[in-house]
């Protein structure tokens, strides 16, 4: 891929991996001892509350039922195997009930056009683990163009964040014998040449950053002994995270190291040939990408420079080395309006496609640079329904994409598309659940201070507006991640089917509406986002659609500190509550594990101005015993080295021993995803829609 996107890695941070120590608790929270992730005596306590629940919800024929079915859908050899070109290969990481942890398999184009394409296995994560006697779980392969030989290869032991890197040669398919080789940590390596390589990672004692992440990069040498690579650039320990990477772009390629301070907040520099750094000279908060000559700035707030002021949410294209060199002159190739938002643009070889939210609904056009500028054209064969994805095929060769279109009730589409031609539809995934007698719409909702807040609804056609549907209403509202509708069999099968209503709100934080609409709810104005998700609901409740006692609501992540807000702040909205791998705690948030790296979406609780309004969305210090609230199951992972553990388990205890109607289960693998293979995330979600489904239906 010839994209270098500066971007894709602030997006990717919190999946770098290795745990942080949490600092001590305070010694006025009689459930601190929980936060010990793998102490014996918290994870007794696990056990034994994972032990409840199963009694409760997973000893019945029903749930069973639920279980297999949703376990089909995710082992299904009908799933459309999505690829990623790599040299004339086109590769696939592939999971289903006899490859639990999955298999990196290869084809040639020729063969993926037909239904039922031969595949050669590169990788066999199962086979390995049964040799080496470990529970890796893939998290993927960057491979050395142009030959394409050797790949950095990162494998999580339990699906962690943290994960080691090791060197595998694509021609033998094999491990490389002391070959590049970095042990279990939080960062990567990243390719310079077959012999040298970037590595950002845990040198020891200073190396990391609050948050966990590298704070320290070097250039090591094959053969040489990691202690002796050579620095490339050490960041500040309050930094978030620092890494470098080589761009391979034949004829455009070039060096960069990346300081990221916090999310949508970072530099970058171009690293010349005698290692000095020249900064690119862009605001700190927009999105940098190079593409061969181009630099693509997207921005996130208004930027004034050149004698022009250009508008948040837009996107920029300038010549790169006329930039470096001084001038600033930008042609616009986007500007947001009320209702639109870059959802994400592609390059291809000579094209950019242009992805836009309007309304939460996507539009695709191309852009064309020229002699004479830019041109504008439609996107070719661009679908007119649902949520589309576009990913460039090979942008250092072709102007190729690869083209998905999706909504609730349509399975995914898969399709390759030449730029300007008629797609060509290789793949179609097929029909999980029955969804001839549903429907989707999208309503507004009116927020506390007026704002109009977008959700989708699924429901049948001949629904009554008696108040009488169970729904399930989910969220999440932080980090400018947008919500757009998407086919989901497990969705479809464990709630539509039996009659559920599915519910998704478009609350302020997320990104539907480009970065106004995500720093309208961060920090202090935090209570947006929730004040907009309870609107959602009054509102489901005011239609006719559902009532209190028959709405749940689910949420994970941030989505977990939404709903667990929704539990603490608005109880009498709501019937049932799913809380997965949440934030609970926000007095401790930012000293446990990555959690320092999200205060910029947050604040900082350990200063005295900033505690002052976190409190005032901390569920765990929100909690009332007084107060009566809806049942609630929180759902975990001991393995999340992302999201601490202990936000769940001390909620889960406080709200046990105030007599509240609660249950807990906490897989013991599966990182911040909360599974590691099909078969836990089918008992998970099984969980999940067996405690709403009993709740809602009653």
């Amino acid at each position: 891929m010839s994209l270098f996107t500066h971007a894709c890695l602030v997006a990717g941070l919190a999946a770098a991996g290795g745990a942080v120590a949490a600092d001590t608790p305070t010694s006025d929270d009689p459930y601190a001892w929980l936060e010990g992730v793998t102490d014996t005596r918290a994870l007794d306590w696990v056990k034994a509350e994972n032990a409840k629940t199963e009694a409760e919800l997973a000893a019945t024929p029903e749930f069973r039922k639920l279980e297999g079915e949703i376990r089909a859908i995710l082992d299904s050899d009908a799933k459309i195997p999505g690829v990623e070109k790599i040299g004339d290969y086109y590769y696939n990481f592939w999971k289903d009930a006899q490859h639990e942890r999955g298999l990196w398999r290869r084809t040639t184009l020729e063969e993926y056009r037909k239904p039922q394409p031969r595949w050669e296995t590169v990788i066999d994560v199962d086979a390995l683990n049964e040799a080496e006697g470990e529970n890796w779980v893939w998290h993927g392969a960057d491979c050395l163009k142009p030959a394409y030989e050797r790949c950095l290869v990162a494998l999580s032991r339990g699906g962690a964040d943290a994960d080691v890197t090791r060197e595998f040669d694509l021609a033998s398919k094999q491990w490389v014998k002391d070959g590049f080789f970095r042990k279990e940590a939080k960062g990567a390596l990243g390719w310079i040449d077959q012999d040298t390589v970037y590595v950002f990672t845990d040198f020891g004692p200073g190396t990391m950053t609050s948050s966990g992440y590298p704070r320290v990069v070097k250039e090591w040498k094959r053969g040489t002994p990691l202690e002796s690579a050579t620095l490339v650039y050490e960041g500040k320990p309050d930094d978030m995270y620092i890494a470098a990477m080589r761009d391979h772009t034949p004829g455009f390629e070039r060096d960069f190291v990346s300081r990221t301070l916090a999310f949508y907040n970072d530099e970058l520099y171009l690293r010349g040939d005698g290692g000095g750094l020249d900064k690119i000279d862009a605001p700190n908060s927009a999105n940098k990408s190079v593409h061969r000559e181009w630099l693509t700035l997207e921005l996130r707030e208004p930027w004034t420079v050149g004698g022009r002021t250009y508008a948040a949410g837009s996107l920029l294209a300038a010549k790169f080395d006329d930039f470096m060199a001084g001038k600033r002159e930008f042609d616009v190739l986007f500007e947001p309006t009320d209702k639109t938002s870059l959802q994400s643009y592609t390059w291809t070889r000579s094209h950019v496609v242009l992805n836009v939210l309007d309304d939460v609904k996507n539009r695709l056009s191309v852009l064309t640079p020229g002699a004479e500028g830019w041109k504008k054209s439609e996107f070719t064969g661009a679908p007119s329904f649902g949520t589309l994805a576009v990913a460039a095929v090979d942008a250092d060769e072709s102007d190729a994409v690869w083209l998905t279109a999706t909504d609730y009730l349509t399975p995914t589409t898969l399709s390759l598309v030449e730029v300007g031609q008629v797609p060509e539809t290789l793949k179609t995934m097929p029909t999980f659940f029955d969804s001839s007698k549903h429907v989707i719409e999208q309503h507004f909702a009116t927020s506390n201070d007026g704002t109009r807040v977008p959700y989708f609804i699924v429901h049948r056609k001949d629904m009554k507006l008696d108040g009488s549907n169970p729904t399930l209403l989910y969220g999440y509202g932080g980090f400018e991640i947008s919500l757009t509708p998407g086919y989901s069999g497990g969705i479809g099968k464990g709630w539509l089917e039996k009659g559920g209503v599915y519910v998704v709100a478009n609350i302020r934080g997320g990104g539907e509406y480009g970065p106004r609409w995500h720093q309208a709810a961060l920090k202090a104005n935090r209570h947006r986002a929730y004040e907009d998700f309870a609107a959602v609901a009054q509102d489901l409740v005011a239609r006719g659609i559902t009532s209190v006692k028959r709405l749940g609501i689910q949420g994970g992540s941030n989505g977990g500190l939404l709903v667990g807000n929704m539990l603490t702040q608005y109880p009498e909205l709501f019937g049932a509550i799913v809380v997965q791998v949440p934030l609970l705690d926000m007095k401790r948030y930012s000293h446990l594990l990555a959690g320092a790296s999200w205060m910029a979406e947050y604040g900082d609780p350990d200063k005295p101005e900033e505690w002052a309004f976190i409190k005032t969305f901390s569920p765990y210090h929100l909690f009332d015993a007084g107060k009566d609230y809806p049942p609630t199951i929180f759902m975990t992972s001991t393995r999340d080295d992302r999201v601490h553990p202990g936000h769940a388990r001390k909620m889960m205890a406080k709200m046990q021993a105030a007599g509240k109607d609660v249950r807990y289960y906490e897989n013991i693998e599966g990182g911040h995803g909360g599974a590691a293979n099909n078969a836990q995330k089918a008992h998970m979600d099984a969980l999940a829609y067996t405690f709403l489904w009993n709740e809602l239906s009653k």
